[in-house]
C-alpha cells in the first residue's frame, strides 16, 4: 500500500479511516461486556468474531504498510493503538468465555441449551477438560474413596441430582442499560402472555437510555434479543 514516493496519499489515508470506522470494535466491546457481566455463558458471537479477525488482519497489514512508508510515526502509533484495542477486546472476550467453561464445564456439557452456545473449538475444549479432570480426580482421589462416593458429579450414590456440579447463579443482580424498549415483564421471572396483567405492581419495563440494577433471570431473554446490554 506504500506509495512510490514513500508516503501515503490522502486517498490511502481516507481508506484506512474508513476501515477503522467500519470495524466491529464497538459491537465486540458490547459482546465482551455482556459476557463478562452475565452469570451464564452467552451464545458465541461467531459472525462477529469472524469479521473482527478479518478486520484485525487487514488493520495489521495496513499499519505495517503505513509504518514502512516513512509517514509520520505519531500517526502510525495512533493507528497501532486502534489495532491493539481491537486485539485486546477479542482476546478478552474469548478468555472470559473460557473461564466460564472451566468453572461450569460439567453443567454446560449436560445442558443442550448451553452446549449449543459454544463454538466448535469451545466444545472441543470443554470435552477435553471434562475428560482430563475426570481422569485426574479418578487417579488421585476418587479411586481411594468408598464405592458410594466415587462420582465426579454427585456427593454419593444416593444423591438424586448432580450436587457436586456448580451452576450459574441466574438470580444475581446485574447493571443493565436499555438499548431498545423491553417488554413488560414480571419481576418474579414470569413470561409475558397475551393477557398481560398490568394491574400487578411487580411488573417492569425499560425504555431506551434506562440504566438499572436488576435481577438477571427475568431479563435473560431481553439480553439475548439485544434489547438490553450489561455494564
Amino acid at each position: 500500500m506504500a506509495s512510490g514516493a514513500g508516503e501515503w496519499s490522502a486517498e490511502q489515508i481516507d481508506d484506512y479511516e474508513t476501515l477503522i470506522s467500519t470495524t466491529d470494535v464497538e459491537l465486540l466491546k458490547r459482546a465482551w461486556r455482556n459476557e463478562k457481566a452475565s452469570p451464564e455463558i452467552l451464545p458465541f458471537e461467531e459472525a462477529l468474531v469472524k469479521r473482527a479477525k478479518e478486520q484485525i488482519q487487514l488493520m495489521e497489514e495496513t499499519v505495517d504498510d503505513f509504518a514502512e512508508s516513512g509517514h509520520d510515526p505519531l500517526i502510525a502509533s495512533l493507528y497501532q493503538m486502534d489495532l491493539d484495542r481491537a486485539q485486546f477486546l477479542l482476546r478478552s472476550y474469548l478468555r472470559v468465555r473460557l473461564q466460564k467453561i472451566e468453572k461450569f464445564m460439567f453443567h454446560i456439557w449436560k445442558m443442550d441449551t448451553y452446549r449449543n452456545r459454544l463454538s466448535i473449538e469451545e466444545e472441543k475444549f470443554t470435552e477435553r477438560c471434562i475428560r482430563d479432570i475426570g481422569k485426574h480426580l479418578e487417579e488421585t482421589v476418587l479411586s481411594k474413596l468408598p464405592d458410594n462416593y466415587q462420582s465426579v458429579l454427585k456427593q454419593s450414590i444416593i444423591s438424586e441430582e448432580d450436587d457436586m456440579v456448580p451452576e450459574p447463579q441466574l438470580d444475581t443482580f446485574v447493571v443493565a442499560k436499555c438499548e431498545r424498549a423491553t417488554r413488560p415483564l414480571y419481576l418474579d421471572g414470569s413470561r409475558q402472555s397475551a393477557s398481560f396483567d398490568s394491574s400487578r405492581d411487580d411488573h417492569f419495563q425499560m425504555v431506551p437510555g434506562d440504566l438499572c440494577i436488576l435481577r438477571y433471570r427475568p431479563f435473560q431473554e431481553e439480553l439475548m434479543s439485544g434489547n438490553i446490554s450489561l455494564v
